[in-house]
């Protein structure tokens, strides 16, 4: 049975999409019409769209050229049942970011950050970027946790706020050059081994950190850009959270 989809739902779904470093990819075989799978690396774009970087020579490229629709499975099992461990399939269309695109800096910086390795191939003349339209996203959180999700639930409501993208890398190089130490006391707040973490991405609603190959996700308090809210007060409200004793019940 579906359950309601609420704020904590989004928030799990998003982390699930945006800590991944890879993902399965499902697209039907051009003539036969047969279902083809593969994995692939992947990243998200600043409004949470996973980002695909493939060779022009793969299959899955050849497949996506002719029929865009696709989708991508995210999760990495743990220990015990693997069916006991959350997932989501994301369903969309698959849209190529040609290399004049305006996008392409943001997407292959983007990139980058999350998969440093990729620099080895990544200005390849058949590597391509593609970014996932997400149309509607499947969640199972374990057993008797399923939710059906719109893209709304999983993609970031753009603002009018010119350059927010840029800023949120400025805000994301100051915090790995100048406070690191801040960097590992908001983290201390969901694990607990919070040392040497970076931030990696930071996007409208919250930023991945990693750790050698581990990656995690936080959230801010409220979306930069809405209201006069800045990445400098996000951070610093995070960091205030994790310093501020409980109010006294007495």
């Amino acid at each position: 049975m579906l359950q309601p989809v609420d704020d904590a739902v989004r928030r799990q779904a998003k982390a699930l999409v945006r800590t991944a470093r890879h993902a399965a990819l499902a697209c039907l075989e051009p003539g036969s019409g047969f279902p083809a799978i593969s994995r692939v690396s992947v990243a998200t774009d600043f409004d949470g769209r996973p980002l695909l970087l493939i060779s022009g020579l793969s299959g899955h490229s050849k497949s996506l050229a002719v029929d865009p629709r696709c989708a991508l499975l995210f999760g990495q099992p743990g220990k015990g049942d693997p069916l006991a461990h959350p997932r989501i399939s994301v369903t969309g269309r698959a849209r190529r970011v040609e290399r004049d695109d305006p996008a392409m800096e943001v997407c292959r910086e983007r990139f980058l950050a999350r998969q440093p390795k990729a620099k080895l191939y990544v200005d390849f003349p058949d590597f391509v970027f593609i970014a996932v339209d997400v149309e509607r996203a499947s969640l199972n959180g374990g057993f008797g946790k399923a939710y059906d999700l719109e893209a709304a639930d999983l993609i970031d409501a753009a603002t009018a706020v010119e350059g927010l993208e840029a800023s949120s890398r400025r805000a994301r190089d100051h915090m790995n050059e100048d406070h690191l130490d801040a960097v590992e006391t908001m983290l201390s707040a969901q694990r607990p081994d919070a040392e040497g973490w970076r931030i990696l991405t930071v996007d409208r609603t919250g930023f991945e950190v990693g750790r050698g190959d581990a990656l995690d996700r936080m959230d801010f308090s409220a979306p930069v850009g809405v209201g006069g809210y800045t990445y400098h007060a996000a951070f610093i409200d995070l960091v205030r959270a994790v310093n501020t004793p409980p109010a006294s019940t007495d």
